[in-house]
């Protein structure tokens, strides 16, 4: 694995650092199999906000679990006693605490676009203190809906973002597409076990899943910096906005 000074280099210079391999075989399958299990297990007791399918009509179709160390001891452990909690104490130089575990999946041929966006802009924190981290649990590329990053975006502050049609990521850069924007876009392939981290204002997102045979399931984690404190008032008005407007589509 890449020496910390240079993971922790890479990271403030271009707003994220890739790590391959940051767990082993045995480490990756064994989430591999607690996810399965809360798929099995869990799921049918989570309120629907928290689960996400691409057709509510299709079970095969889940795309998205949040907030999964509330539901379950092993994922809670994941999130708050493990090497991605330490990492991002390294990366923020800061005491952290551990958000949300998420489970991400883009099923074969239906996987839509994530659109480009900033975490920051959903976080809603003064100052932006925050890291995300997404780990391939399968092979990822560019057929599958592997994730890009622009490089350096994260040193020039938030985007304006406006609703997307995109369920899980209701909030997407509305003037994406710049030419700073395409000449620092990189794509990450990724195998089982390989890390993205990248900071809150960092700019990415990832295609769709165009693949008529792989999935492409991923763990999440997001980490706030200590030093990092919520705007409740504005967080609680972009929740009202976002109720309001599910309510209008009903």
């Amino acid at each position: 694995m890449k020496d910390k000074k240079v993971i922790k280099e890479e990271f403030q210079k271009d707003g994220y650092v890739f790590i391959p391999g940051f767990l082993k075989t045995d480490e990756v399958a064994k989430i591999s199999q607690n996810f399965n299990r809360v798929i099995k297990d869990v799921v049918q007791g989570m309120p629907p906000n928290h689960v996400f399918f691409e057709d509510k009509e299709d079970p095969a179709s889940l795309k998205q679990l949040i907030d999964l160390h509330i539901y379950d001891s092993f994922f809670n452990d994941v999130l708050v006693n493990s090497k991605f909690k330490d990492l991002a104490e390294l990366l923020l130089d800061d005491r952290v605490i551990g958000k949300t575990l998420e489970y991400f999946n883009k099923p074969p041929l239906i996987g839509k676009p994530t659109p480009p966006h900033q975490d920051g802009y959903y976080f809603m924190l003064n100052p932006s203190v925050a890291v995300t981290m997404w780990m391939a649990l399968e092979p990822a590329d560019d057929e599958n809906g592997c994730v890009k990053y622009v490089r350096g975006s994260h040193l020039k502050g938030m985007r304006p973002h406006g609703k997307t049609k995109t369920l899980g990521f209701s909030q997407g850069i509305t003037d994406f597409g710049t030419d700073a924007d395409i000449a620092n876009e990189v794509s990450f392939p990724a195998r089982p076990g390989d890390l993205l981290v990248h900071h809150s204002l960092t700019i990415h997102r990832a295609g769709r899943n165009s693949s008529d045979t792989r999935s492409r399931k991923a763990l999440g984690l997001i980490y706030f910096g200590e030093s990092a404190k919520e705007d409740l008032k504005a967080k609680a008005a972009y929740q009202k906005k976002l109720q309001e407007e599910r309510l209008a589509e009903l």
